[in-house]
């Protein structure tokens, strides 16, 4: 009988289930990155946006100079990351991406500021979170194009300006009233990106589809595109689910049938609704009489932070009408308790005058 050592035993045991570690998975970020556009022709939605851009654009290049500062505010994503790559091809410069929360020391800013090259593109996410330290270091960078540095202490302390090359600034932010008015200003076009039609998304959930190389029809785009609440990137996110279960459950083609039973599946409704939203506004209608209810407490009450009910929940439920926002707080409406199927109490009704 052959005796195998413990070191034998456990390189045969490896050969047979190998062990993976972490450091060595290759992750794959082929999707992600192909599914950005990277021109104005495979950009979907947000046309008189583009229309105007493309003007700019070329303006810039006929004068040989950068572009305008510019920001993009409106709900997250709507795609304001992806049209700051798309400027940065169309104007051939490369783009330098990173987010306010990053930048916490003045050494931050300071280093990618140094780091710029003629005519590239520094690209801040979520911007109204700069601190004001880095605020200030920006304000003489975007409008002279120039860095104050301190040396020395007390007595002996100087100030020096150091040329920056010429550079653009895209900041997006999801609350453009949290900017401060000195910030704001420095920036020399300022446009909001809108929520996408049921047509625009049925392209965009199309053209993600042939990406994944899934075959989708019409019927099939259109549902989904009806439950992605106005925003590509959950449309991009449903393609995606829907395509397991087509795979998975179904001959692979999404068709009408295959996304509303894959959707149902996911608890998401027919007006892109998912478990959260509903249960916020269960909350409001069961516990506080349909409002007016503070922020604060809902998001306590449903164990969330403010910051998703405000930035994630809430965009979306304003502009589909379920929700309305008064000086006392926040209040279901008429459209919200129909959705939900539930009577409304006499005295509501008579507030909202029906």
């Amino acid at each position: 009988m052959a005796i195998i050592s413990d070191d034998e035993g456990i390189r045969k045991r490896e050969k047979k289930n190998p062990i993976i570690k972490p450091e060595n998975i290759e992750y794959d970020n082929t999707f992600e990155n192909s599914i950005r556009p990277k021109d104005f022709d495979s950009y979907i939605g947000q046309s008189a946006l583009k229309e105007t851009l493309k003007i700019t654009l070329e303006a810039a290049k006929k004068r040989g100079k950068p572009l305008d500062h510019l920001l993009f505010y409106g709900p997250p994503g709507l795609g304001k990351t992806t049209i700051a790559g798309v400027i940065a091809s169309q104007m051939g410069v490369e783009i330098r991406i990173t987010s306010a929360p990053a930048l916490e020391r003045p050494r931050d800013i300071i280093g990618i500021l140094m780091s710029l090259k003629g005519g590239e593109i520094l690209f801040i996410d979520e911007i109204h979170r700069l601190n004001k330290v880095a605020e200030e270091i920006l304000y003489p960078a975007m409008e002279d194009f120039t860095l104050d540095m301190t040396t020395g202490k007390s007595q002996t302390a100087k100030t020096l300006r150091v040329p920056l090359p010429k550079f653009t600034l895209i900041g997006a932010t999801t609350k453009a009233g949290e900017l401060s008015s000195p910030l704001r200003d420095r920036f020399g076009m300022i446009h909001r990106l809108e929520f996408y039609t049921k047509e625009e998304l049925t392209k965009v959930v199309q053209r993600t589809a042939k990406i994944l190389e899934v075959e989708v029809t019409e019927g099939g785009a259109q549902a989904i595109a009806m439950r992605s609440r106005g925003t590509p990137r959950i449309a991009n996110r449903l393609v995606k689910r829907v395509s397991d279960f087509a795979i998975v459950k179904y001959d692979g083609v999404i068709d009408e049938k295959v996304a509303n039973e894959s959707l149902d599946i996911l608890k998401i409704d027919k007006f892109g609704l998912d478990t959260t939203d509903r249960a916020l506004l269960n909350l409001i209608i069961d516990k506080y009489d349909g409002g007016p209810v503070g922020v604060e407490t809902i998001a306590a009450a449903l164990s969330e932070d403010v910051r998703t009910i405000e930035d994630v929940c809430e965009p979306y439920l304003l502009q589909a009408g379920f929700l309305q926002r008064t000086p006392r707080g926040r209040k279901v409406s008429p459209e919200g308790y129909r959705h939900l199927g539930i009577k409304m109490p006499s005295m509501q009704t008579s507030l909202f005058g029906e």
